[in-house]
């Protein structure tokens, strides 16, 4: 992902990735975060996570160190904090590329679900989402998994077989239903 060297805005170690979220939100930031997890701070790793934004609210988001993008990069980025976070402003014509990689979207409140537990920030997001970006939500991925009948199945049978063996552990076999 390609994106030109914005004016940076702010720059602070943070506890929690919502501080960071919350300040786009709230400065109806057009442009891009860097986030680099302890892990990079304190061991001098080269992991960063970049989250784009138009009007404050997430459009897509990228892991530098998996060259993953999208949900994926999100959980690639989340851990514990604190977290080295800059805020940059760009125009969005600058963005207008990268903001068309449809492998690297996000629904505008993911990664305030997936990086921090603020429901508030969550709602806050989605109101100010436009109406067009909310059809990308997690909704049809989540109808998708549970129309997927063998997902479903696979998650059973890997239910049946943790209960099985917990119940060796404990010495409860003889309690259980074939």
């Amino acid at each position: 992902m390609r994106i030109p060297r914005g004016r940076l805005r702010r720059s602070r170690v943070v506890d929690d990735p919502g501080t960071a979220l919350a300040t786009a939100l709230d400065r109806e930031l057009t442009g891009y975060a860097v986030f680099e997890p302890q892990d990079a701070v304190l061991l001098d790793d080269e992991t960063r996570g970049v989250v784009t934004f138009e009007d404050g609210v997430p459009v897509l988001a990228y892991c530098t160190d998996t060259d993953r993008g999208g949900a994926d990069a999100l959980a690639d980025m989340s851990g514990p904090g604190p977290y080295n976070v800059d805020l940059y402003e760009l125009d969005r014509s600058a963005l207008a590329d990268a903001h068309d990689a449809d492998d690297l979207r996000v629904s505008p409140s993911l990664p305030a679900e997936r990086l921090t537990d603020d429901r508030e920030l969550v709602t806050r997001t989605r109101d100010r989402a436009p109406a067009e970006r909310l059809g990308h939500d997690d909704t049809a991925a989540v109808e998708a998994f549970l129309d997927d009948e063998s997902q479903i199945e696979a998650i059973r049978e890997r239910a049946r077989e943790e209960a099985q063996t917990r119940a060796e552990e404990w010495g409860l076999t003889d309690a259980l239903d074939d």
